[in-house]
């Protein structure tokens, strides 16, 4: 499958925030954000035009599907089926994002990124109540376990995440047993969990255009 093999960096100086995209590292000095908060290219730090409404939209969309690692075939069906649900469409697209098993895989602090949970789970060193599961978008339902596989629980990168994630904290919707490698759903992440700036109106208004 396709996968963007860019430098990460790049991608948060374009939005202008910081994505998390590179782990451990977004949270030092070295961060591109720290050195440098200007888009990249020959001409990032120049004074741009005026964004119009459309830019806008067309921003917020990028940074959420940036923020989530999805292409945007992937990111317009998760639209779609949250535009078919009761609901809050931009409310049902944030849970629908935060549900799948590389974002809870991430938050649970099995893994520094949502990059490296999408590599962990399809090497088969993650289980949804017991099970390996090795798709990445698969969406967890509430009161499933996940945990790392017994096999797995020494790996170094799996041990020094969870180590690097106690600082960082997981989401209240969730719950970690970190003696035992394993967290489980609680609830349904509201949208008062998303922890980051989001404004998911632009991008409703994106794709009703």
């Amino acid at each position: 499958m396709a996968r963007y093999r860019g430098p990460v960096c790049r991608l948060c100086r374009r939005e202008g925030m910081k994505l998390f995209l590179k782990g451990e590292r977004c949270y030092k000095d070295k961060c591109a954000i720290e050195q440098r908060n200007s888009p990249p290219g020959q001409h990032g730090t120049q004074r741009r035009r005026k964004v119009r409404a459309y830019g806008l939209q067309l921003r917020e969309k990028q940074k959420v599907r940036r923020i989530y690692g999805l292409f945007e075939g992937q990111f317009r069906r998760t639209f779609a089926e949250a535009s078919r649900k009761k609901g809050v469409t931009g409310d049902n697209l944030l849970q629908f994002l935060e549900l799948r098993l590389d974002n809870i895989v991430f938050s649970l602090g099995f893994a520094t990124s949502r990059a490296q949970a999408r590599q962990f789970i399809r090497h088969g060193h993650i289980l949804v109540n017991g099970d390996r599961v090795d798709i990445p978008s698969y969406r967890v339902r509430a009161e499933q376990e996940i945990s790392v596989r017994e096999k797995s629980r020494k790996v170094p990168h799996v041990v020094e995440a969870l180590e690097f994630a106690k600082g960082r904290g997981i989401p209240a919707w969730l719950e970690l047993d970190d003696q035992n490698f394993v967290g489980k759903v609680l609830e349904l992440p509201s949208r008062e969990a998303i922890r980051f700036p989001v404004q998911e109106q632009l991008i409703v208004e994106l794709y009703s255009r």
